[in-house]
């Protein structure tokens, strides 16, 4: 009925077992030690204010059905509250300095408490062997001075001969940029856990307003910079500078039960950007942000050759993803390619599209992205549910050359992307506007499989004209079927689609396409 998923030192995490994207089939009671807690709806949920290395007994009760589990929190040397090195908590102290005492402070595997109360920060630095704790009530705010926020350089020379050490990145290339208002850099064996908030408050500063004309690039929120072992469980994150959450050649990396968001207008506030990482964990999230929402990328071509380092294995589940460009995209700085990714259980809402791979030629041929399965997805108010764009316009200096946007077949080489094998099962789509997919291909690299399996798209009766994928003079659609161009194989079975104009699947340089199942009504 259901599991834990994580159990730190002072909170744990569940998952129940279904199948239904993000909401749990009826609501429940949660109840700790015999005494009810909370009420919940959602399939994760997460407990707070707990006592480390104790055994504790959690019950999941609803109307038909009761279960109990037992489950012990992680032990502890100790925990201090960050007021102790001389935190103000008032909104109006700047507090940076007594929470980096507290820190470079805190013993081995110790964890550092904010309560309740509003610390007004400049970036922090986190070691190894530590725990954040954000307690109820606490939020972590980032002050707006430009001034407040150190430059990293991209990168520094090793005075011992070897390669360079990287520290800043943006975008997909080493670069100098302000330090993020939570950065770990090297380091390992870290949580930042608790119901509380860290606000980058950027819609009171310039951050949105000046980033195009600045050649530091703006902070994120989080950037986990070559760490292991991170866990961040249950914080609410909001208004970040850029992005939120940029784990960059990171290994082991989870999120629980984490919210992000920001304006629909804000730019580039992606919600959560794993760079280059292996094994990254998202389960039980919420993410509404001016961007993608979560955006996989494994670096551009000089810096996948340089550092090769594909984006593997990583799983999204149980996730509610609202408002953004993507809720799940690849790309665009995807030269080092993405193996093993499995988006399940998740519900999107009012997206611009649903899944968005971006790359193009120039990408590499180490950009290849194999292995992609989605299963039981919802998708609600989506314009475009699948979009696989090897035409990606972007804002490199080589964007609209005619190498990167010419429609001729151009021979195979290093410079040349490939995409794999994508498997879409058991997805709901209702009221979609643009086009139910759009995949398109190039000539001379087609994309490999397509698969539909269980698949219903169901067009807006107001639906409005959108651009499903993005590239040079790319045209508006409405009610567009299923869209293939330079694909090799695509297999639609029990597939239905439902209100749209035209012919319900348009294919060209299709290799082969085999039919089970099939059923289309056309909009009238």
């Amino acid at each position: 009925m259901f599991h834990a998923i994580y159990a730190g030192g002072a909170s744990a995490c569940f998952e129940l077992d279904n199948t239904a994207p993000f909401y749990a089939p009826a609501p429940y009671t949660v109840l700790l030690d015999g005494q009810a807690v909370m009420e919940g709806k959602e399939n994760v949920f997460s407990l707070y204010g707990l006592t480390p290395d104790t055994v504790y007994s959690v019950t999941l009760r609803t109307d038909g059905a009761e279960e109990t589990l037992k489950f012990r929190t992680a032990p502890e040397p100790c925990a201090v509250s960050v007021r102790a090195f001389g935190a103000a908590g008032d909104g109006k102290t700047v507090d940076t300095a007594a929470i980096q005492r507290a820190i470079l402070s805190l013993p081995k595997g110790g964890r550092l408490v904010f309560p309740a109360g509003t610390y007004l920060t400049g970036p922090i630095l986190l070691k190894s062997h530590m725990t954040l704790e954000l307690q109820a009530g606490a939020t972590l705010r980032g002050l707006t001075d430009k001034a407040a926020y150190p430059v990293l350089p991209a990168t520094a020379e090793d005075l011992d001969g070897g390669p360079r050490v990287h520290f800043g990145s943006f975008e997909g290339l080493p670069r100098d940029m302000y330090a993020a208002l939570v950065t770990g850099e090297y380091a390992e064996d870290i949580a930042i856990v608790g119901p509380g908030r860290i606000d980058g408050d950027a819609q009171h500063g310039d951050w949105w307003q000046t980033f195009k004309d600045d050649p530091v690039a703006r902070p994120r929120l989080m950037f986990l910079n070559r760490c292991k072992n991170v866990t961040v469980h249950g914080v609410d994150m909001r208004n970040a500078a850029s992005w939120h959450l940029h784990p960059y050649y990171s290994d082991d990396i989870a999120f629980y039960d984490v919210s992000v968001s920001a304006p629909k207008d804000s730019p580039n506030t992606d919600a959560l950007d794993p760079e280059c990482c292996d094994g990254v964990t998202i389960v039980g999230c919420r993410f509404s942000v001016g961007d993608d929402c979560i955006a996989i990328k494994s670096g551009k071509l000089e810096l996948a050759r340089e550092c090769l380092r594909p984006a593997s294995r990583h799983t999204i589940r149980n996730c509610l993803m609202a408002f953004g460009h993507g809720a799940v995209t690849l790309g665009s700085e995807i030269s080092g390619g993405v193996r093993d990714l499995s988006v399940s259980q998740c519900l999107f809402r009012a997206t611009d599209r649903g899944l968005r791979i971006k790359t193009r030629r120039g990408r590499g041929r180490d950009c290849d992205i194999d292995g992609i399965a989605f299963d039981n997805i919802r998708m609600e108010r989506v314009a475009t549910p699948i979009v696989m764009n090897m035409w990606y316009r972007c804002v490199d200096p080589d964007g609209d050359s005619e190498y990167v946007q010419s429609r001729d077949p151009l021979p195979v080489d290093d410079r040349t992307p490939r995409l794999g094998g994508f498997r879409f099962a058991n997805m709901d789509c209702v009221d979609a506007e643009a086009a139910a997919c759009y995949c398109d291909g190039l000539p001379e690299q087609p994309i490999g499989s397509v698969t539909f399996e269980n698949v219903r798209v169901r067009f807006a009766d107001d639906a409005k004209p959108g651009v499903p994928s993005m590239f040079t003079n790319a045209p508006e659609r409405c009610r567009m079927g299923l869209y293939f161009n330079n694909v090799r194989k695509v297999t639609l079975k029990n597939v239905a689609v439902e209100g749209h104009d035209g012919e319900a699947v348009v294919q060209t340089a299709v290799g082969e396409v085999i039919t089970e199942g099939f059923e289309e009504k056309p909009y009238v």
